[in-house]
């Protein structure tokens, strides 16, 4: 495992550095291996680790080159660790969630196009009166997608998006069990993008706030 760190960190230096960029093949594994003083084992360790986060492509046939470095695409690899989370760490997403998502709405109230803020109300229309729990969750969680997307942030769309898994189950478990949850989701719902659509940061942000709190706070005494 040294060895692979070792051969790591010096792939790592070498996109640092700017030596390679963004889209830029890497050298024969023969050629980079003598020169970075790396045996091949440890250097196509090192670009399967690279290659799982999301840092190196390889392309059977065509070579191992840098991906773009897009945040979207580094922090992919977050959702696939969150993955991973035990049902006794869910109030711990859910806490990120009421410090990232809120500041992402106000954003959102700033700089989402009013075109992507009537569809975002045509997403909530879509529901109808009487909607199936698996319905309302898969609604919620495309809703706060589109909001995070709006705010024009891609580390923090990225970052929302990656933890949205987590806390979807504590989601449907509250609709299934306290009273009255649905029509309070569909409520704060409508309440965000009225925000939104008057452009009111502020508005936007405490209804946010106001809607994951209430998830986790049934949370804290449901478990």
């Amino acid at each position: 495992m040294a060895l692979t760190d070792d051969a790591i960190g010096k792939i790592k230096s070498m996109i640092t550095s700017g030596e390679l960029g963004p889209g830029d093949r890497l050298p024969r594994e023969a050629d980079l291996a003598a020169r970075l003083g790396l045996s091949r084992s440890s250097l196509r360790e090192a670009v399967r680790a690279l290659s799982m986060i999301r840092v190196l492509d390889v392309r059977q046939g065509d070579g191992t080159y840098v991906t773009s470095l897009d945040p979207g695409v580094l922090l992919d690899a977050l959702s696939f660790v969150v993955d991973f989370h035990r049902d006794d760490t869910v109030l711990q997403f859910l806490e990120v969630r009421r410090i990232l998502e809120p500041a992402a709405t106000a954003l959102a109230a700033e700089r989402m196009s009013a075109s992507d803020i009537e569809k975002l109300q045509a997403l909530l229309d879509e529901l109808g009166p009487d909607p199936t729990l698996d319905a309302l969750v898969a609604n919620d969680l495309e809703f706060h997608r589109r909001i995070a997307a709006g705010a024009g942030n891609g580390v923090l769309c990225s970052l929302i998006e990656g933890l949205s898994a987590p806390t979807s189950r504590a989601r449907v478990w509250r609709g299934l069990t306290q009273e009255g949850a649905v029509a309070r989701t569909r409520e704060q719902h409508q309440a965000i993008h009225d925000a939104l659509a008057a452009r009111r940061p502020d508005l936007a942000r405490s209804w946010a706030t106001i809607h994951i709190a209430g998830v986790e706070e049934w949370l804290r005494h449901a478990l």
